[in-house]
């Protein structure tokens, strides 16, 4: 009892230190509000507002037709330009997408002759070229079918296909991002605050008052992530609540209470992951690196930036040491898909073992600090 106790002042008193350090509440704030509002909602993978421009050498009312189709939102209002500007606009990156139309387009087409518009991209920006280009290609024969048949339908296959998304009807990638940029935000900010919390105890010197008194390095270690777990929990559920559900309209499909739960788990395994490159690191400057070596593999390879199955084997056997990856699976399947415990419960017992695991590792450098320090 006593060491629970013990436990629990060291916690307040850690808390006090976090919640009284201004430049740390401001960081809080900045990460779990501004942050994932921008990173939900910011450019994704779908194509918005590109530039593109039109070199109109046929005049004719089908190029009128497929230059009206290609606007708002998927790109700015087309202008026109020459054939001799082309170059000299896209080298200065002002233009993504160039449409060309020849001499007699719309005759060629009435005639059948599969006449060819040129289509020039700027592919600095992959993705977006890619995207954009399928886009143009669509609107481009779905213009010129409708200029021939009055309608921009084909006729109906015998085979029809029909799209139904399930938990994100709308294709909504903002869902999704809001998620992920949640992860993002709790792992960054529970490693490098409790890191911290390791290394100031030693930059300030208060490790040697914490050594003779009458605490176990078990209670000391136990305080900072208890104190960090419920600093960052709170600020998780408050944006959970306000930035997600209310300003980014995100559904929470399944139980809030066992998505903090699952938080919480995630938390604990994520502050021992701090707690040991605080303890093996000498300076704050050391920290900082080791932080930015663990923390870009965490969010890269979480799932949160492209699919575990879309990662080389050896990789996606990998990550599974990463509390991350377990966490955004169990996090996407109580958001989207409203599963149950019943459901996560190999994702909740895999962040619990990694975490125990991350704990275990870093009570033991840190009992060997305090002896070689003692």
């Amino acid at each position: 009892m006593k060491r629970l106790a013990n436990t629990f002042w060291l916690a307040g008193k850690e808390l006090k230190s976090v919640l009284g350090d201004p430049v740390m509440v401001i960081l809080i704030l900045w990460s779990f509000v501004i942050a994932v509002i921008l990173e939900a909602s910011g450019a994704g993978d779908t194509v918005y507002n590109a530039a593109i421009a039109i070199v109109d050498e046929d005049q004719s009312s089908l190029s009128r037709q497929v230059t009206d189709a290609l606007g708002p939102p998927w790109f700015q209002p087309p202008v026109t330009i020459s054939a001799d500007q082309v170059a000299a606009e896209m080298d200065a990156g002002r233009i993504m997408f160039v449409l060309s139309f020849p001499p007699q387009f719309e005759a060629d087409v009435i005639a059948g002759l599969a006449p060819a518009a040129q289509l020039e991209v700027d592919a600095t920006a992959v993705s977006q070229a890619q995207l954009g280009t399928d886009y143009i290609s669509n609107i481009l024969i779905s213009e010129s079918r409708a200029f021939l048949s009055g309608t921009p339908e084909t006729p109906e296959p015998a085979l029809k296909l029909e799209l139904r998304r399930a938990f994100n009807p709308n294709g909504n990638p903002v869902w999704f991002k809001a998620v992920s940029s949640l992860l993002n935000q709790l792992s960054l900010l529970t490693i490098a605050l409790t890191g911290a919390a390791m290394l100031r105890e030693r930059e300030q010197g208060t490790i040697e008052h914490l050594m003779v008194m009458p605490l176990t390095p078990l209670e000391i270690a136990l305080s900072k992530v208890l104190a960090n777990v419920v600093v960052v929990l709170g600020a998780f559920t408050l944006s959970l609540v306000l930035v997600v559900q209310e300003i980014l309209h995100v559904p929470v499909a399944g139980s809030i209470p066992l998505l903090l739960a699952g938080t919480t788990v995630y938390l604990a395994a994520a502050a021992a992951i701090g707690m040991f490159l605080g303890t093996m690191a000498r300076s704050m400057a050391q920290f900082a690196l080791l932080v930015i070596m663990v923390i870009i593999p965490i969010i890269m390879l979480s799932g949160g930036m492209g699919a575990i199955e879309s990662q080389p084997d050896i990789v996606q056997r990998l990550t599974l040491a990463l509390p991350s990856r377990h966490f955004l699976a169990f996090a996407k399947a109580v958001v989207f898909r409203g599963a149950g415990p019943d459901n996560v419960w190999f994702e909740l017992s895999m962040m619990a073992g990694l975490g125990i695991g991350f704990f275990a590792a870093s009570l033991a450098l840190f009992r060997r600090s305090m002896s070689l320090s003692g």
